[in-house]
């Protein structure tokens, strides 16, 4: 498989992993998003382990901790943005927080660009890209850009219209400084995907296996999701309990999804870092649609444009990819 059918498959992942994760998330309960990271530590922890012997290291522990330092840059980014952006969840629709986070894409790729030519890894875009490869990262980048500033707007006249309605103000009380969430999340996560397209690439990489990254951030994420399940104990003084049915069918499937996304965005990313990192981003407009068809939310002209503009520029990729191959 290539890394345009790793990509495409991790989109599908992350896409629903993000309609469950607004599903988990209750403006009434301040640690919704600390729950949400204890299930996904839960769930990305069994598989790290249940993948380990497939590792290169296998269960050495010294190098281990070694391949952890290393990847610890890229890993801490993710966590610390994800949780961000289940906190952001709480006071934005999910239409709003998504694609805001996910202009991530477009800067880490620029960045991964300029260390790659800088680095000797890509000696010129003519050489190493196509211009269907260009033209396809030019239309998502500006779909997913552009579908960020149309939500911003449509919030803004949202909680305009609302005015003073009780049941709903406390919802959108933080207005600009609840979107400070997304744009935080957008920070950590350039930073960690360029990390992760540096680490990952396999010729100026530092060695490291997609197995092995799989396994590293799963456990970072494991110890991440224990630190916050003894935080809400101290905080509550109750133990969170994950296995409650409510808790399965939300944030235990938000867990399952972004799992599966992650580990084809560890393939994709190997294979092409630059090319994957934009395309992967645009599983916020699969978030949107989702949205609009569980939550009920209708879609606008300009997000019709920005959704169309994505998917003109998955399949333009699709074809050169197909043409290379």
């Amino acid at each position: 498989m290539t890394w345009f059918i790793f990509a495409l498959i991790c989109v599908l992942g992350w896409g629903f992993a993000d309609l469950f994760y607004k599903r988990s998330s209750d403006a009434d309960d301040r640690y919704s998003h600390l729950k949400i990271a204890v299930w996904v530590g839960l769930v990305m922890g069994v598989c790290a382990i249940a993948l380990m012997p497939l590792s290169e290291s296998g269960f050495n522990v010294h190098e281990l901790l070694v391949n952890a330092v290393k990847y610890s840059p890229a890993s801490l980014c993710y966590i610390i943005s994800m949780v961000i952006g289940y906190a952001g969840l709480r006071y934005l629709e999910l239409s709003i927080v998504s694609p805001v986070q996910n202009a991530s894409g477009a800067f880490s790729a620029i960045f991964m660009l300029i260390y790659f030519l800088i680095v000797g890894r890509i000696e010129s875009l003519s050489e190493e890209y196509g211009i269907l490869d260009l033209i396809g990262t030019v239309l998502i980048v500006a779909g997913v850009i552009a579908i960020a500033f149309v939500e911003q707007r449509l919030a803004a006249e949202e909680t305009k219209a609302l005015g003073k309605d009780p049941n709903v103000e406390r919802k959108y009380r933080y207005g600009a400084l609840a979107l400070l969430f997304p744009i935080l999340y957008c920070i950590f996560d350039t930073i960690g995907t360029a990390a992760d397209g540096i680490i990952l690439d396999e010729e100026t990489g530092l060695g490291l296996g997609e197995i092995d990254v799989i396994i590293l951030y799963g456990l970072t994420f494991l110890l991440a999701g224990i630190i916050c399940w003894i935080f809400l104990l101290i905080k509550t003084r109750k133990p969170y309990n994950p296995f409650k049915v409510k808790e399965l069918k939300t944030k235990g499937i938000a867990a399952l999804c972004e799992e599966f996304g992650q580990v084809f965005y560890v393939y994709a990313m190997a294979q092409n870092p630059v090319l994957a990192a934009p395309m992967v981003a645009s599983y916020c407009i699969i978030s949107v649609i989702l949205s609009r068809i569980f939550i009920k939310e209708k879609l606008t002209t300009g997000q019709y444009i920005c959704v169309i503009l994505v998917i003109l520029g998955i399949v333009a990729l699709g074809i050169s990819e197909g043409l290379a191959s």
